[in-house]
């Protein structure tokens, strides 16, 4: 096992980047909608709801995360 107080900032930002997506509220043209990020913060995409958003990342074996 590994000491997380000694992680590399690559090791750090690789950390679930197989595993989880990112949801994040964002204001577009005065509509809510919602990006979905990677793991390492590289945006991917908008969706008009969150449950669309949560959708896509299930079907490709990911699991969603809420950033508030």
């Amino acid at each position: 096992m590994t000491d997380i107080r000694s992680i590399s900032q690559q090791a750090l930002a690789a950390l679930g980047v197989n595993q989880v997506a990112y949801v994040k509220p964002v204001e577009i043209e005065h509509e809510l909608r919602f990006a979905v990020h990677t793991a390492d913060g590289t945006g991917v995409t908008v969706f008009p709801s969150l449950e669309l958003a949560q959708l896509a990342i299930r079907q490709n074996d990911l699991e969603p995360v809420s950033v508030h």
